[in-house]
């Protein structure tokens, strides 16, 4: 597994307060919303700010991709390194 991931993983599982999964048991490919791990739109607020939040970079919420970034950890992991290459980070 992917360190990145996995500390994403550990940042959904901490910010959603996920109860009953550890981040090991998130398959990277697995879909967040819906089917997967089933979150929902308050989720991808919350986890939006956390992301911003931790790895200092804009979500812009009229992304027309922002669907597709979110649609795994995978997708995340790619979304957030890409932003932060762009910000020299």
């Amino acid at each position: 597994m992917n360190d990145f991931e996995l500390e994403i993983k550990k940042l959904v599982v901490k910010t959603l307060n996920l109860e009953d999964i550890t981040p090991e048991e998130i398959d990277s490919e697995e879909r967040l919303f819906v089917d997967g791990l089933g979150l929902d739109s308050i989720d991808a607020l919350e986890l939006g700010v956390a992301i911003q939040k931790t790895y200092g970079i804009k979500i812009n919420a009229k992304n027309d991709d922002l669907k597709e970034h979110f649609a795994s950890v995978r997708s995340l992991a790619r979304f957030i390194t890409s932003e932060r290459k762009e910000l020299g980070a």
